[in-house]
């Protein structure tokens, strides 16, 4: 099978490197970026494409690793669909043109991923094996926060040269639903949403966009406190769950998730691996679950199993965050029609 990888900025390279530990190297890249090509030939050895068309024509890629800014994902996803090709697409904010990309992925008989990266961490599938056991008890609440500081995203180059800084794919906004589909995956979504967003701090080269978002969800039968933040010195991702018979507290910092046992009154500690982080990159950014994203999509096309993500579903991650922005923009609660 041969893939082709549509943009080689960092995720698009992160992807090369997943095919690279997966084996497979029956692998091309395209760019538009001459510097791009020629790093990526240098450090993988892969051939790269400066034309799309041309790369379709002589390459004949099976399926299409879709790496470009999210305002952008829907002219490649039209192509790959068109063309009847599979393709994984990194996490999006924008939905641009979905319903009919949704109605022609039927139509074609393809495998459509979108990325679900959180969804592949060791300690999200245990968080989620947990909740699905009932060992918590009836949970009353959850309280979330992800923060990080946009400068730190791309230290090689300008907040301004790049996606993050652009009010539609803003850093903090695009974080949002990066977050919520593990969120939703564990929880389910909600039935009623109140959000904020603001610009809160000067951040240079992000003058137009929000840089924190909090909302919080009603499930009716618990509620949800999320934080979402580009502003936060320290990298931090912090889950609390309370349940009536035990909490579950998980700092990725930590390397482990934490559960109170108020029979005893200890805390269980549960430790997990991660690969190690590429250079550059948070030390809590472990390239394993980028790499096991890859082999879920690689294994639906030979149809040995089924990618955790959908287009619907990820489609409907995106119209809880404009329910978020709508409520802000209103000062109103909304019902959320899932």
């Amino acid at each position: 099978m041969d893939f082709l990888i549509i943009g080689l900025g960092s995720m698009g390279k992160r992807r090369v490197r997943c095919f690279n530990a997966l084996g497979v190297t029956t692998v091309a890249g395209f760019d538009q970026r001459e510097d791009r090509r020629l790093e990526s030939q240098e450090k993988y050895g892969i051939q790269t494409f400066s034309d799309i068309r041309r790369a379709m024509r002589e390459f004949q890629p099976a399926a299409l690793i879709i790496s470009v800014p999210p305002d952008a994902h829907h002219v490649y996803m039209k192509m790959a669909v068109e063309k009847g090709v599979h393709f994984f697409v990194e996490a999006s904010v924008v939905d641009t043109d979905m319903d009919f990309i949704k109605d022609l992925v039927k139509v074609k008989n393809i495998i459509a991923a979108p990325s679900a990266t959180l969804l592949f961490h060791p300690a999200i599938r245990k968080i989620f094996e947990i909740i699905q056991s009932n060992e918590l008890g009836v949970i009353s609440n959850v309280l979330f926060h992800c923060g990080q500081y946009l400068p730190d995203w791309h230290t090689y180059e300008a907040v301004s040269e790049y996606y993050v800084s652009n009010p539609l794919t803003g850093g903090a906004r695009e974080i949002v639903p990066f977050e919520l589909t593990w969120l939703t995956h564990h929880f389910g979504f909600p039935k009623r949403v109140c959000g904020f967003n603001r610009k809160t701090i000067e951040i240079k080269g992000a003058e137009k966009i929000d840089d924190t978002y909090n909302f919080l969800f009603d499930y009716k039968q618990f509620l949800a406190t999320i934080t979402i933040d580009v502003v936060s010195r320290f990298f931090t991702r912090r889950l609390v769950i309370n349940g009536d018979q035990k909490q579950l507290i998980w700092d990725w910092n930590e390397k482990q998730i934490r559960i109170y046992h108020p029979g005893n009154n200890q805390w269980q500690d549960i430790p997990y691996e991660m690969l190690p982080a590429e250079a550059g990159y948070n030390a809590n950014i472990g390239e394993n679950m980028y790499i096991d994203e890859i082999k879920s999509f690689i294994d639906a096309i030979e149809g040995k199993g089924t990618f955790m993500n959908t287009l619907e579903n990820d489609h409907k991650v995106l119209k809880l965050l404009y329910s978020i922005e709508r409520s802000d923009k209103n000062s109103s609660y909304l019902e959320f029609e899932s």
